[in-house]
C-alpha cells in the first residue's frame, strides 16, 4: 500500500519536486514525528480517501469536465495527512487544516472532494458539513461544486438529495449547508468538516468571530475538521494573517498546538516573482492547471505595470502585501537561552540601552546590552501595575509571580506604570554598578517627562520609530541570534517575549518591521532590546570602541 506522504517527501528530499521552506519544514516536521511515534499512519483511512475523490470526482469545467480527477502527488500527501494521520486512539491527528495555494491550482475543487468524502463516507451518522464565506454567493462556490460531483456520479445520485436549504443523505442524516457570516447566529454548530473558502478576502474582526464559532462547535466532535484555503490577498488584520502567523510559528518549533496542519505554498524569495523555477513553490499544479505560458503571459504583463506586479505576487506567489509572519525559530531563541547572569558581572563596563513604556496598563520594559569578548549580553527589566497583576496573569497565563521573585519583573505603580521605577533603574545601572549607557534608545511616542528627566542627569536619549525604517537593524539582531553572539541567560520572561515576535513584510520593498503574534501577547522586551540594538548600530562609528569593553 502506497504511503505518499513519504514518497512526496522523498522527491522533495532527492531535488526532483520543488516546494519552499514552509511546505519542506511540514513534511520534514510529519516524517520525525511519525519516526517518533507521536502519531501513527494508517494507510487504509488514506488510500480510502484518495480511492473515493478519483473514483467519484469528477472535474467540473474546463475541458476535461467532467473527467475523473486524478490526484497530483501533492494532493495525495495533504489527504493522506488528514484522513491518515491519527492518535493512539485512531482518530485524526490534525483537526485544524490550513491550504494556501496559488491561483488555478485547484484548491476549490480538491476541498469540494474533501468535503463530500466526508458528508457521504467519512462522517459518519449525522455529519454536518458547512461551506462558509462572508456572503452566501461566496460559500455557493464550493457548495455547488459538490452537487456538481453528485449529478456526476450516478452511485451518488442514488443516496443524496437537494433540500431547498441544503443537501441530506437520508440514511445517515447527514448534511451539507452553505452559510454566511451571522453576527446573530453565533452557536448552535456542530461541524464534522467546516470548509472556510478564500480566508485571506475575509473581514477582519467578523472573520476571526465566525472562525472561532465555528472551531468551537467543533467540541463535540473528535474528528472534526475545519479547513481554511486560500490564496494570498488584500485584507490587513484579518483570520488569514492570524493563521499564518500561528502556521509559521509551529512551523519554526515554537508552538504548543497540535492539532493544526498548515501547508502554505509560497515563493521563498520575492526577488524571483519571475522565476518560473521559483513559482514552481507557490504553484504545485504547475504544468498540468497552471501552464508555464500562461504563467510566462501574466509575468509578461505584470512587468509592464506595478499594480499588476503586485497582484501577480500577491496571487501566483502568495506573498501578501504587508503579511505577518513567525521571526524567529525556537531553535534560534533557545541559541541565546544560557546560564544565570546578572549586573555585577558587568561592573564597569560600558553598554547600549533600550526602553519600550507601555502606553496604559501595559508592561514596561528597558535592558542594558553590553558587549564582552565579542559577545553580546542582555540585561532585561519589566515592570507591571501591582493593581493589574491577576488580571495580566489570567489574560496572558504566564505566571508573574515567579518572575517577581526572581527579580525579573517588579510591581510599580497601582494601575499605572510609575515611569519613575525604571528612571531609577538606570541610575541604578551607573551608581551602583558603575555601567555607563553611552546611548539610550526610546519609542519616540513614551512619556516626555521621562526622557527630559534622564537627558537633565547627563543620558544621551536618541528617539526610535518603530516601523519599517528598522529593516537594517532587525535583520542585524536575527543574524547575531542565529550565530549565537546573543546571551538572555536564564530569563525566561524576555524568551516569551522573543518567541511572540512576528515580522510585518512589505513584499514590494522586502523591508521588515516588529508586530506581535497574536492581539494578546507581549513583545515589550523584544521592543526595547530593537532600540538598543538600534542606537548601537546607529552610533557604533563613535562608541564602538568603547563598548567593546576591552579594558574590563
Amino acid at each position: 500500500m502506497t504511503n505518499y506522504i513519504l514518497s512526496y517527501y522523498q522527491k522533495i528530499k532527492d531535488g526532483s519536486i520543488t516546494v519552499g521552506k514552509w511546505v519542506k519544514t511540514i513534511y520534514e516536521k510529519i516524517i520525525k514525528d511519525l519516526d517518533e511515534k507521536k502519531y501513527f499512519f494508517d494507510g487504509k483511512k488514506a488510500n480510502r480517501a484518495i480511492k473515493f475523490i478519483e473514483t467519484m470526482g469528477h472535474h467540473v469545467e474546463g475541458p476535461q469536465a467532467p473527467d475523473n480527477i486524478k490526484l497530483e502527488l501533492w494532493q495525495k500527501a495533504l489527504v493522506s495527512c488528514i484522513f491518515g494521520l491519527v492518535d493512539e486512539n485512531g482518530l485524526r491527528q490534525y483537526r485544524e487544516v490550513v491550504l494556501v495555494v496559488a491561483r488555478k491550482n485547484g484548491k476549490s475543487i480538491l476541498a469540494a472532494l474533501i468535503g463530500l468524502y466526508e458528508w457521504v463516507v467519512d462522517g459518519g451518522y449525522g455529519a454536518r458539513i458547512y461551506c462558509l464565506a462572508p456572503k452566501l454567493d461566496q460559500a455557493e462556490i464550493i457548495y455547488n461544486d459538490m452537487w456538481q460531483q453528485v449529478q456526476n456520479e450516478p452511485e451518488l445520485q442514488t443516496i443524496c438529495r437537494h433540500r431547498m436549504t441544503d443537501y441530506i443523505v437520508p440514511s445517515t442524516n447527514s448534511t451539507v449547508k452553505k452559510i454566511a457570516f451571522s453576527a446573530k447566529k453565533s452557536d448552535g454548530f456542530n461541524p464534522s468538516l467546516t470548509i472556510c473558502d478564500e480566508v485571506a478576502a475575509w473581514s477582519g474582526d467578523q472573520g476571526l468571530k465566525q472562525y472561532e464559532v465555528m472551531k468551537s462547535g467543533m467540541g463535540a466532535r473528535p474528528e472534526g475538521i475545519l479547513l481554511s484555503c486560500s490564496t494570498s490577498g488584500y485584507i490587513n488584520d484579518s483570520i488569514y494573517d492570524e493563521l499564518i502567523k500561528r502556521s509559521t510559528r509551529f512551523l519554526m518549533g515554537d508552538s504548543k498546538e497540535k492539532k493544526l496542519l498548515p501547508f502554505l505554498y509560497m515563493i521563498d524569495d520575492v526577488s524571483k516573482w519571475n522565476d518560473i523555477n521559483e513559482l514552481q513553490k507557490s504553484n504545485p499544479n504547475l504544468g498540468v492547471s497552471v501552464s508555464v505560458d500562461y504563467l510566462l503571459e501574466e509575468i509578461a504583463i505584470a512587468e509592464g505595470s506595478l499594480s499588476k506586479k503586485a497582484e501577480f505576487i500577491t496571487k501566483y506567489c502568495n506573498l501578501k502585501q504587508n503579511s505577518s509572519q513567525a521571526w524567529l525559530s525556537a531553535e534560534t531563541v533557545q541559541k541565546c537561552v544560557g546560564p544565570h547572569f546578572d549586573l555585577e558581572e558587568f561592573r564597569g563596563s560600558y553598554c547600549v540601552s533600550g526602553i519600550d513604556l507601555s502606553q496604559t496598563t501595559d508592561i514596561t520594559s528597558a535592558c542594558a546590552l553590553i558587549e564582552k569578548k565579542g559577545e553580546l549580553y542582555v540585561i532585561s527589566k519589566f515592570w507591571l501595575p501591582a493593581e493589574k497583576i491577576e488580571e495580566a496573569t489570567e489574560r496572558d497565563g504566564i505566571p508573574y509571580n515567579i518572575y517577581i521573585q526572581r527579580g525579573l519583573l517588579t510591581l510599580s505603580g497601582d494601575n499605572f506604570v510609575d515611569y519613575d521605577d525604571c528612571y531609577r533603574w538606570f541610575t541604578d545601572l551607573i551608581k551602583k554598578y558603575e555601567i555607563y549607557p553611552l546611548e539610550v534608545g526610546y519609542d519616540k511616542w513614551m512619556a516626555q517627562n521621562l526622557v527630559k528627566q534622564m537627558s537633565n542627569d547627563g543620558f544621551h536619549m536618541d528617539d526610535v520609530y518603530q516601523g519599517f525604517n528598522l529593516t537594517p537593524v532587525l535583520r542585524e539582531m536575527e543574524g547575531l541570534m542565529k550565530d549565537g553572539k546573543v546571551h538572555i541567560g536564564d530569563n525566561d520572561l524576555l524568551k516569551i517575549h522573543f518567541l511572540d515576535s512576528a515580522l510585518k513584510i512589505d513584499e514590494q520593498t522586502n523591508k521588515v518591521r516588529l508586530v506581535k503574534m497574536g492581539a494578546t501577547l507581549h513583545i515589550d522586551g523584544m521592543a526595547a532590546l530593537s532600540d538598543a540594538f538600534c542606537v548601537r548600530q546607529k552610533f557604533y562609528t563613535e562608541i564602538g570602541d568603547q563598548l567593546k569593553n576591552e579594558s574590563v
